[in-house]
């Protein structure tokens, strides 16, 4: 089927994008005719700066030293997240280190291995001296500890999902804000345009700011001197704002001796930092810095709606809405950090296991001898290994390898709040994309771009919208008939020359014939 003014049905194209790509034209002569129109050169400022000038958040740590840009092999890579879930690695899992839970395993399993070799060389050169019993327990403790490794698995894998659940909550919300404040807000008839502009700008800031405040809050670091932060709240009237004033390097981290990094490295739990130390030595209140943002929105938006910028009942009705799903967000994150699992369950189940852990070379020696002590490392490795995860994924927010990746989440909400802020606007003609010339409505029946259609008579128009579908279905029925058809040819083809080869071999030599 092929429409007047169109190309034939079905046919190939090579559609204009966005930025003056390849344009098709209207058809003349039955021959479609395209145009290429050269996109329009952007200018940059003489103040643009390249974004690698910029001192960037702290991000998310995957070391890839197989990288030309990165050549430098660093041991605290190894150690220190959130994990890069947008780099690859071709190495197998068991090869790979980074947000593996070997490192904080070392110093368990090296005790375990001294504490097997122990039992064994005990029963093997001291006379008299038998430690070992039969092994019973390792049925009924097994059950037991496997028991208290599920729940407390499943139990840290669910509060890591739920704070995967509360930041895309955040970039939904942030998505939806977004587009308020720059697509639905109308202009002010007295206030100039580039004041309007920048006060959107500014409003799109404060999204981003809430979401990184969030995420200094939820780490314990309740400062705005922080990289990321302090350039999009330091207008702001904030209680953190004036205690970093007050004392600028109290949001600087404290520098660590080398022991003490190590042996948090390696998961010594007595060089483990209090994380609320910020919070303890704070001499000035500290406030609530998400929470103070959000006033700070919710006077944006009575004020748009004061003005008369959001008329639309509806799109104030999203504003408030969004805005009480921010602080939904806050409170929800808030009660995943501040309320763990009980610590009789933690204490319960690390005594249980570990005492499991211990009785394993005793059980083992009468039936493995001095395979008992490769046997206990290994065992100690596959219970221990799920007993550190469940710890170390608990805390969903934190720096670990395994926790999630706030920053890279950060970035994609700046990313997507500056494309939102790139849409160009047209408030006094919203309809020009849709009328665009490299604007095909009826694609593929029809290569005739906007402007054509709109010289073609109504009843052309309704009758192409309603013939679309039957016209689709008799391409794909061709198509798969042709397909079909294809696939007998080939088979008719292959069976022939199968035969052509079978005769060729059965046919006798000269030989043969004699």
């Amino acid at each position: 089927m092929s429409d007047e003014g169109g190309a034939p049905a079905m046919s190939g194209v090579t559609a204009g994008g966005r930025g003056g790509a390849t344009a098709p034209t209207e058809q003349k002569d039955g021959v479609v005719s395209k145009t290429q129109e050269k996109p329009e050169r952007i200018e940059l400022p003489d103040n643009t700066y390249d974004v690698e000038d910029f001192a960037s958040p702290v991000g998310a740590k995957t070391p890839n030293y197989f990288s030309r840009k990165n050549t430098s092999i660093d041991v605290e890579d190894y150690f220190t997240g959130p994990r890069d879930i947008q780099k690859h690695s071709k190495w197998p899992f068991i090869f790979q280190m980074h947000g593996s839970i070997l490192p904080k395993l070392v110093i368990p399993l090296l005790g375990m291995g001294g504490w097997a070799t122990l039992i064994t060389c005990l029963n093997q050169f001291v006379p008299g001296v038998e430690i070992a019993i039969q092994p019973i327990l390792l049925t009924v403790l097994g059950f037991v500890v496997g028991l208290g490794l599920s729940f407390r698995s499943s139990t840290a894998y669910e509060r890591y999902g739920e704070g995967r659940r509360y930041w895309a909550t955040i970039i939904l919300a942030t998505q939806s804000l977004g587009r308020v404040f720059w697509v639905h807000a109308k202009e002010h008839p007295d206030v100039p345009k580039k004041q309007m502009m920048l006060r959107r700008v500014s409003c799109l800031n404060l999204l981003l700011a809430f979401a990184l405040a969030l995420k200094h809050k939820l780490r314990f670091e309740p400062y705005t001197g922080y990289e990321d932060l302090e350039h999009l709240v330091a207008h702001l009237n904030t209680f953190a704002q004036t205690a970093t004033s007050a004392d600028p390097d109290a949001s600087k981290p404290l520098k660590k001796t080398f022991y003490k990094e190590m042996g948090e490295y390696l998961g010594v739990s007595f060089a483990e930092s209090n994380p609320r130390k910020l919070l303890k030595k704070a001499k000035r209140p500290l406030g609530n810095l998400p929470l103070e943002i959000l006033s700070h929105l919710s006077m944006v938006v009575d004020a748009m709606v004061a003005d008369g910028q959001l008329p639309v009942p509806m799109h104030q009705t999203l504003s408030y809405n969004n805005l009480t799903l921010l602080n939904d967000v806050m409170t929800g994150t808030e009660r995943v950090l501040n309320t763990p699992l009980p610590i009789a369950y933690s204490i319960a189940i690390n005594q249980i296991t570990w005492v499991y852990v211990f009785m394993l070379p005793i059980q083992l020696y009468s039936a493995l001898k001095w395979l008992t002590i490769p046997a206990t490392v290994a065992a100690s490795y596959i219970i221990l290994g799920l007993l550190f995860i469940g710890k170390e994924i608990e805390n969903p927010f934190g720096t670990d390898v395994n926790d999630l990746p706030l920053e890279t989440y950060c970035e994609q909400i700046a990313h997507e709040l500056d494309v939102i802020a790139a849409v160009d606007v047209n408030r006094e003609n919203p309809y020009a994309f849709l009328e665009s010339k490299a604007n095909i409505p009826l694609y593929p029946i029809s290569m005739a771009p906007f402007p054509s259609w709109l010289k073609r008579p109504e009843e052309r128009i309704s009758a192409s919208i309603k013939n679309k579908p039957i016209v689709l279905f008799e391409s794909r029925k061709r198509t798969a008939e042709d397909i079909k058809r294809e696939q007998e040819l080939n088979k008719t083809a292959n069976g022939s020359l199968r035969r052509r080869n079978t005769d060729s071999t059965d046919e006798p030599t000269g030989d043969q014939r004699v």
